[in-house]
């Protein structure tokens, strides 16, 4: 039996009318997984020059490694999901963190490329869990009225994890200047794992999911206004427009996500910022550098949106973001198609990847993980954001194993028409699927217009 401290938790939790430093802390450790989303993915990008030259590694085992971490992420979200509306958030919470924390020690002692694919396979797991159950865990323990803001919070941290590896990575290759330097970049995030691990400890379990599985219990689990959690439910005639909305434009996004930023540290070392410097350890400072730069952008697009968002609504940023993105990768054509390449119209390439990052974040990237817990009730919210998640992490799989292939015979040019025809079709499904479904109110959720 829950004490009745627990039950006073979450009637505050539940009615409180403000921000206070008790809420901003819950979303701050609900929200460390996607910090670590970030962290790793910017963290790997920077050590696998560095892995390649250790082990030697086939273009083959690159791209498995590469990919992996995305690939992990898949089977974490379709599993988390619904673990998380059965047995609770809080459970989840703890062991996506666990598995992100010990397959980060496996790579970062790998003796061979097979560790290092297992342990990214991990930490891939470990992340798809946590994306669904936080932004479920966030939507359900906000204050109404900052609920929206705080969901697309969440997602921002994503770019700040970013940032934290460049400056992490970037303090590493500068200290120690050493080719084993990517095991200490791979170890800080298991580090950072393990304390999000120790501090989720003390994080209370979602007041609005512990009152319906409560219900549920009360009347057998077979009551009609507590649907029970199950991805069917997703595709019956009551939400199976929603699952489309929730899943597709995510799915179209993350390829455009995914596919860019593995294409941009190469359209920047075209320009090289630093032409004197030799070496690969040189090299990769470099490149960390400027992709660091850009990233910036990402953070500054997810600050746009949290003032966007609940101005003028979810669907209308999602669908003028990817018009954004689209037109961003028009930009960067130019200068692939014009004489000189890159090098020659440095201003054009950052206009480019400013205005894509700029639109991704303060639209579709905060958008997408803020609609599946607005459109879908408490029994089936999380599942809902795994099957959403899964989607979204087979289309950057799809586009980390296909963009090469279109690079070799295109080249970056064809690489950039394809992410602009994918952030357009990402609008034009937003648009039409949005017609049908209608919006929810800004501030509510699916469970507060339906009184489920």
């Amino acid at each position: 039996m829950r004490s009745n401290k627990a039950h006073t938790t979450d009637r505050s939790l539940l009615k409180g009318a403000s921000m206070g430093r008790r809420e901003y802390w819950y979303w701050l450790l609900a929200s460390g997984g996607t910090l670590i989303d970030g962290l790793s993915v910017f963290s790997l990008g920077i050590a696998m020059p560095l892995v390649t030259g250790r082990f030697a590694l086939s273009p083959v085992m690159v791209g498995l490694i590469a990919s992996t971490l995305v690939l992990g992420a898949v089977f974490g979200a379709i599993f988390g999901g619904p673990a998380a509306d059965r047995f609770g958030r809080k459970p989840a919470f703890l062991i996506d963190m666990a598995i992100i924390a010990a397959g980060a020690f496996v790579s970062t002692a790998a003796g061979a490329p097979h560790w290092v694919l297992l342990g990214q396979l991990l930490v891939g797991f470990g992340i798809g869990i946590d994306f669904p159950v936080s932004a479920s865990y966030v939507s359900e323990t906000m204050p109404k009225h900052a609920r929206s803001r705080m969901v697309v919070a969440t997602i921002a941290l994503q770019s700040v994890g970013m940032l934290l590896g460049g400056a992490i990575d970037l303090a590493i290759l500068r200290i120690w200047s050493s080719s084993a330097d990517w095991r200490i970049m791979i170890g800080a995030i298991g580090a950072t794992a393990l304390v999000f691990l120790l501090l989720r400890l003390w994080l209370p379990e979602s007041p609005r999911w512990l009152r319906h599985h409560e219900h549920g219990k009360a009347s057998g689990g077979a009551s009609s206004g507590t649907p029970r959690p199950g991805y069917a439910l997703l595709f019956s005639g009551r939400y199976r427009t929603r699952t489309m909305l929730v899943s597709l434009p995510w799915f179209l996004m993350d390829v455009a996500t995914y596919g860019v930023g593995l294409f941009t540290p190469i359209i920047l070392g075209a320009i090289r910022f630093a032409p004197d410097t030799k070496g690969p350890l040189a090299a990769e400072f470099s490149n960390a550098e400027g992709t660091a730069a850009i990233d910036v952008f990402l953070l500054i697009g997810f600050l746009l949106g949290l003032w966007a968002v609940p101005r003028f609504g979810r669907i209308r940023m999602q669908v003028v973001g990817f018009v954004g993105m689209t037109i961003g990768m028009l930009i960067l054509l130019v200068p692939q198609l014009a004489g000189g390449g890159a090098a020659a119209h440095v201003a054009l390439v950052f206009v480019g990847f400013i205005l894509f990052n700029l639109a991704m974040n303060s639209g579709p990237n905060a958008t997408t993980f803020a609609l599946p817990p607005e459109l879908f009730p408490t029994g089936i919210r999380a599942s809902a954001g795994g099957f959403a998640a899964a989607a979204a992490k087979v289309g950057a799989t799809l586009g980390i194993f296909v963009l090469p292939l279109v690079k070799a015979h295109g080249g970056v040019a064809a690489v950039l028409i394809m992410m602009a025809v994918v952030s357009g079709l990402g609008a034009v499904v937003t648009a039409l699927l949005a017609h049908e479904v209608g919006e929810i109110p800004e501030g509510r959720s699916i469970d507060d217009v339906e009184a489920l």
